[in-house]
């Protein structure tokens, strides 16, 4: 793949960018957590175990979709098959993997995130949690892509998060929005004698139909 040096630049500090935003809001500590983007055949992403306020415009790292390193030194995240499993098979252009403490907690306790809010709709569904398997292996990034399945994001059993986009903020956001639901469930059920009302699947339909409508044209959801 060919691209413009200055094109590959931008990407790099919007990736980076993204990554610290990821510590800045509680969602990874230290060197947890990966962020990646995809410019064609090339997908640039975070190296393994660089803190993300070290990351400059030289430790650029990128791989093709085989996972070969084309460019930089730095050697990528353990997560690469991950985040190569979600290009493989989707059009994303952005993914975001963390160690979201509240999507954390609740990927202990359920097979699935229970539709505690309609914003549930703007995942695809019931955020579904994907059976544990050894960070960094090719049978994590497998059961990852079945709990993906007609998703954009899904829990990690005692792991954390993944979320896909068609930016860097917008997978960004649904890491939020997914961590966001986690504590309003965990927060709800948390109330002796109470149980939390869930959504129905109608009710979840109407919500992505309007959810599809949402915001300001050509501004995207705000």
């Amino acid at each position: 793949m060919k691209d413009h040096p200055d094109h590959l630049a931008a990407a790099w500090s919007d990736l980076v960018t993204t990554a610290r935003r990821t510590v800045a809001d509680g969602l990874v500590v230290g060197t947890s957590g990966n962020v990646s983007c995809r410019l064609k055949d090339l997908v640039l992403v975070t190296p393994s175990g660089v803190p993300y306020d070290r990351l400059g415009p030289g430790d650029l790292t990128a791989v093709d979709l085989a996972g070969t390193q084309i460019i930089g030194t730095l050697r990528p995240t353990s997560e690469l098959p991950m985040h190569l499993a979600v290009y493989r098979s989707t059009t994303a252009a952005a993914v975001v993997h963390t160690h979201a403490p509240n999507a954390t907690a609740v990927s202990t306790l359920v097979p699935e995130l229970p539709p505690v809010h309609y914003m549930t709709a703007a995942l695809g569904g019931p955020v579904r949690v994907a059976p544990y398997a050894l960070y960094g292996s090719d049978e994590l990034a497998a059961h990852m892509l079945d709990a993906l399945r007609d998703r954009t994001g899904c829990l990690l059993q005692n792991h954390g998060t993944m979320t896909y986009g068609d930016s860097l903020d917008q997978a960004l956001d649904r890491t939020a929005q997914l961590e966001w639901m986690c504590r309003v469930w965990l927060t709800a059920q948390s109330v002796p004698g109470h149980t939390p009302s869930l959504l129905s699947a109608g009710q979840l339909d109407a919500a992505a139909a309007r959810l599809r409508g949402y915001g300001q044209r050509g501004r995207g959801r705000d």
